[in-house]
């Protein structure tokens, strides 16, 4: 059966992808990827670039895609770990360890909120404005290169989404195993791979609606804020399992899934 919190993970993902922190880069990191310009990028039929540009694009993506699902796959194989030595601490030096465990996720859903509240603009942290993206000023050689500056893109993730990815981080420190935290942030990889893999693949097309789309970029941040905001709500009333319940039982499909 597959968890629910996993369809979060992709569509937070999702989300992610189409922000106005990534969604601008993705035509240069394309381009710098794969060594070629806009208009070689977008040549040929369909605007998918000639044959061997296209194949050096699309293999340079995933190369890259990979790079930074290895960074956020451990970012979430760690936090596992974390929540499990911590649980654990707890249980060992506090009888209550329930009702603690309860208190860290409430402290963790605050600082949620907190971010969701930047994003929709009811007041603003200067601190996530701030670049940590890592900038590469040479053009790395081959598949290796492009999957190099993946885990760049994932180390120096830039501020405006990260607090989505605290989210998932947090969520995955909850999870009981190892593999199920690192399963969480593939998952969540997974929402942000697909979309720019499609986006190299048919890069002309992509890049006409990227145009049209970024009119709505200041509505996704908005977008992102709120599902912050009730992400963070969810954690402090103890209720995100009992949301896992009711969607499974409203829509059964949900859990056959996987």
């Amino acid at each position: 059966m597959l968890d629910v919190t996993l369809w979060g993970a992709f569509i937070a993902g999702l989300i992610s992808f189409v922000s106005p922190c990534v969604l601008p880069i993705v035509p240069p990191y394309l381009c710098f990827l794969a060594g070629v310009s806009i208009d070689q990028l977008t040549e040929g039929e369909g605007g998918v670039g000639t044959p061997g540009i296209a194949r050096n694009v699309f293999s340079s993506a995933f190369a890259f895609v990979l790079g930074f699902t290895t960074v956020f796959v451990m970012l979430g194989a760690t936090a596992s770990i974390f929540g499990q030595a911590l649980r654990e601490a707890l249980a060992w030096t506090i009888t209550v360890g329930p009702l603690d465990i309860n208190v860290i996720a409430a402290v963790a859903g605050l600082i949620i909120i907190v971010m969701g509240l930047h994003f929709l603009g009811i007041f603003r942290i200067s601190m996530l404005y701030r670049e940590a993206r890592v900038h590469v000023e040479n053009k790395p050689v081959g598949l290796f290169g492009a999957y190099l500056v993946g885990l760049a893109f994932a180390f120096g993730w830039t501020p405006c989404v990260g607090p989505v990815l605290a989210a998932i981080l947090f969520v995955a420190g909850s999870e009981d195993t190892v593999a199920r935290g690192a399963i969480l942030l593939a998952t969540y990889s997974l929402g942000i791979g697909v979309p720019f893999l499609i986006a190299a693949a048919f890069a002309g097309p992509f890049l006409t609606w990227a145009k049209g789309f970024r009119r709505h970029l200041g509505r996704v941040e908005k977008v992102m804020g709120g599902l912050l905001v009730l992400t963070g709500l969810l954690f402090v009333t103890g209720q995100m399992t009992t949301l896992s319940f009711w969607l499974l039982e409203t829509f059964p499909a949900l859990g056959t899934v996987g």
